[in-house]
């Protein structure tokens, strides 16, 4: 039997920039986890997806945790069962050993590149890898630009809002969800990560893996500025609070907003995700509490608004799509330059350590 796989992104691209959560891949008294350092075209992410495909014939569940700047590669996986994971180690998600040799240690592919091959085409590597920096740039700033647009939307809906009423309905959702759950005297764990991203071919999320399996889902829906987050905000501190796990998944350009919670020691989800509609849910509709006479005023605003912000993100995406495509042509510097045959006997052994954690 196949195991299941969950997909998201350990880091994202934002308003503030480059957000990372790498920390939550794993917790840090892991099993093992592999380190994986190397330059681009080195075969990190290929090694990652060929240990995964086994671990997952084999029956084990496996998360993959996706490149946010390539919708081709994977930052790392983990093997929940078996509390082991392979994590990509290098720029911009630096991550580096916190317990060396105990838990952490480096696997570094650039051991197996020809060096003087590489060396020869290194003002083509500095050239490719400045631009790199500039495609980034450009694009966080539009980013950046779009959310001044996206938080002008929000005041005017929150001026329109009945929040009274909006915190009866959360009260509400918090006492349905809660009412025959124990207060744990040990407060719960948070696990943050993005179930979206803003990527290379444009918006990509995976909210409807991590909704599978749940036994309750609740779908938060509502216009910008109705309230959404802030509802998932004491959803999520409510389960820490009674001792519950919790798993924080964010808005991409606003990393501070929630996007998603999952409960997981009860098996329940809410999100505003409109993925959830594939599958039974409950829905909690904010817009109802919005005061239409006063939201009239505003409507042709927030109409100009969303065309403003779609057009900021359209030119947004247009540049990490450049930088993909940059990005690639650094990898051909490496690939030819890469004893791949070297690289599969070490991705053999990792895996042999990997299953040697079942025993």
């Amino acid at each position: 039997m196949t195991g299941r796989i969950k997909r998201m992104f350990p880091g994202g691209n934002t308003s503030e920039g480059f957000v990372s959560y790498y920390d939550y891949i794993i917790e840090n008294d892991a099993n093992r986890i592999f380190i994986i350092k190397g330059g681009p075209g080195t075969g990190k992410s290929s090694m990652m997806k060929k240990v995964a495909k086994e671990i997952l014939e084999r029956g084990y569940d496996v998360e993959y945790h996706h490149c946010s700047s390539d919708n081709n590669s994977i930052d790392g996986i983990v093997i929940p069962k078996l509390r082991v994971a392979m994590i990509d180690g290098t720029a911009p998600h630096i991550v580096d050993p916190k317990h060396p040799g105990a838990v952490d240690e480096i696997i570094h592919l650039g051991d197996y590149w020809n060096v003087e091959k590489i060396e020869e085409n290194k003002e083509g590597v500095l050239k490719s890898i400045d631009r790199n920096g500039k495609f980034y740039k450009r694009a966080y700033n539009y980013l950046a630009a779009a959310r001044l647009i996206y938080e002008d939307i929000i005041w005017k809906v929150e001026e329109s809002m009945e929040f009274g009423q909006v915190n009866v309905e959360i009260n509400n959702l918090i006492y349905e969800v809660f009412e025959k759950m124990w207060v744990n005297p040990i407060l719960g764990k948070d696990r943050h990560l993005f179930g979206s991203a803003y990527t290379p071919t444009g918006w990509l999320e995976y909210t409807d893996t991590l909704l599978d399996g749940l036994d309750k889902i609740y779908y938060i829906s509502g216009e910008i500025g109705t309230g959404k987050s802030t509802l998932l905000e004491k959803v999520y501190n409510e389960a820490i609070i009674r001792g519950l796990d919790v798993e924080v998944y964010h808005t991409p350009l606003i990393p501070e907003k929630i996007e998603t919670v999952i409960i997981k020691d009860s098996k329940i989800g809410l999100t505003t995700s409109e993925m959830a509609k594939q599958f039974e849910y409950t829905q909690v509709d904010l817009n109802k509490y919005i005061n239409k006479e006063a939201y009239e005023k505003y409507e042709k605003d927030i109409i100009e608004d969303k065309r403003v912000f779609d057009s900021l993100i359209q030119v947004a995406l247009k540049d990490f799509e450049g930088a993909k495509k940059n990005h690639d042509g650094i990898e051909k510097y490496y690939v030819p330059n890469m004893d791949f045959e070297a690289i599969e006997k070490v991705r053999k052994g990792i895996i042999e350590r990997i299953l040697s954690y079942a025993e």
